[in-house]
């Protein structure tokens, strides 16, 4: 059984039919092509499928794709039209968003598995707390595993591109 869900994904509409038992994860990778989005555990415990549904970071492996209909999703395609606040991509943009400058500067990514979802979570983060400590990053970004980086580059990315946006 399928059903027709129009919802938003980085700015654009979309009309899609899902079956009833799609999640937003196989819905944004393999109906969309946005691939960005990873899919790791598929139980919500890693974190790299991390999106940003209505602006609240969400693990896409937990959300019926059904559950989206009307809803506005951000995914790391999107990430550089984020405007300040999180709200909602500003369209495509050209670039970088300054947490991915700050990720790809610090040597903050790897493997490159966990980064889409790490920078979602910081993304978010920083949308609530433009200012985090070092703790209020690490406790952030509990919930996104990585096995590469050991965090601590990962924590200074997301704290440099704190920086940068209040900078600006």
């Amino acid at each position: 059984m399928e059903q027709q869900i129009v919802l938003t994904v980085n700015g654009r509409e979309q009309v899609v039919r899902v079956p009833l038992t799609r999640s937003l994860l196989d819905l944004l990778r393999e109906d969309l092509g946005l691939t960005g989005t990873k899919k790791g555990c598929e139980t919500g415990d890693c974190g790299a499928c991390t999106v940003h549904l209505d602006g609240e970071p969400v693990n896409a492996c937990l959300v019926f794709a059904f559950d989206v209909q009307g809803r506005r999703v951000t995914t790391v395609e999107g990430l550089p039209g984020l405007v300040p606040g999180g709200e909602a991509p500003a369209g495509p943009a050209e670039g970088l968003h300054p947490l991915q400058t700050a990720f790809i500067a610090a040597g903050a990514i790897q493997c490159g598995y966990c980064t889409s979802g790490m920078l979602m979570a910081a993304a978010a983060l920083l949308a609530e707390n433009p200012q985090p400590t070092e703790a209020e990053v690490r406790e952030y970004l509990s919930g996104n595993l990585c096995r590469c980086t050991g965090y601590a580059r990962i924590v200074d990315a997301v704290q440099a591109a704190a920086r940068t946006l209040l900078s600006r």
